[in-house]
């Protein structure tokens, strides 16, 4: 069975391409972004881009069994001055409202390490409010052979209960407990390193390159493809 994807602050679809890859099918997504919204038609042109979280209607979107996303860390990066809720760009409780009214088989989460010391517990505790389970890791692309750390946190949740009450656990322990390892891993290993023969050539000191500020940032917002594919491949298993 094909899982489907709802993709939530899509950017350039670094998340989307990961899951796609581990044989997920991204069905809609959610960007503002006009440079991330190029991008996207670009690369899923068949695929409808929602918009503002804050203004859709998700009484009429097509219910997935999948949603992601990473939402913006700016009001949880210890880079910033760590506003949590009190920042206007904290956006947790739209998406919680999408995965109540929608109700997927599994919502993959994104944001920094400083999230899992502010605001992160909030988030677990509204998952269990609205009937799901979670479990969270922070993860490092090192982990699967980048020659970056780029740490993580990736929440995984699923309706409790779904599975029954002693399997629930059993089902993010099999995920997690393979994804563990990846968070420790803080050196360069070649584990996949056929996952990586290329990457971007976008250096931040680099001119003449199109778009360049833009590209920039795509990037740096972006979630690891390989990391989500990691992730897809481990929950596709269990399905």
């Amino acid at each position: 069975m094909t899982l489907t994807v709802g993709s939530l602050f899509s950017g350039i679809g670094g998340l989307d391409l990961g899951l796609e890859r581990a044989g997920m099918k991204v069905i809609w997504q959610s960007e503002i972004d006009p440079y991330c919204c190029n991008v996207l038609r670009k690369h899923w042109p068949e695929v409808p881009n929602h918009g503002n979280i804050k203004e859709i209607d998700w009484q009429t979107v097509q219910r997935p069994d999948v949603i992601c996303g990473g939402y913006p860390c700016q009001p949880f990066s210890t880079a910033g001055k760590r506003h949590g809720e009190n920042d206007p760009r904290h956006l947790w409780p739209w998406v919680r409202q999408t995965i109540s009214i929608l109700q997927p088989k599994y919502a993959i989460l994104e944001n920094v390490p400083g999230h899992r010391s502010l605001g992160g517990l909030t988030v677990i505790g509204d998952l269990a409010q609205i009937g799901y389970d979670a479990e969270w890791r922070i993860v490092s692309a090192a982990g699967l052979g980048a020659n970056h750390l780029r740490k993580r946190l990736i929440i995984v949740a699923n309706p409790a209960g779904r599975h029954g009450r002693n399997t629930q656990p059993q089902r993010m322990a099999a995920i997690f407990g393979q994804t563990a390892e990846l968070g420790k891993r803080d050196c360069f290993t070649r584990t996949h390193s056929d996952w990586w023969k290329s990457e971007p050539n976008v250096g931040r000191v680099a001119h003449g390159i199109p778009n360049r500020v833009d590209r920039l940032r795509g990037l740096g917002n972006a979630v690891v493809p390989q990391v989500a594919e990691y992730i897809g491949r481990l929950i596709t298993q269990l399905n």
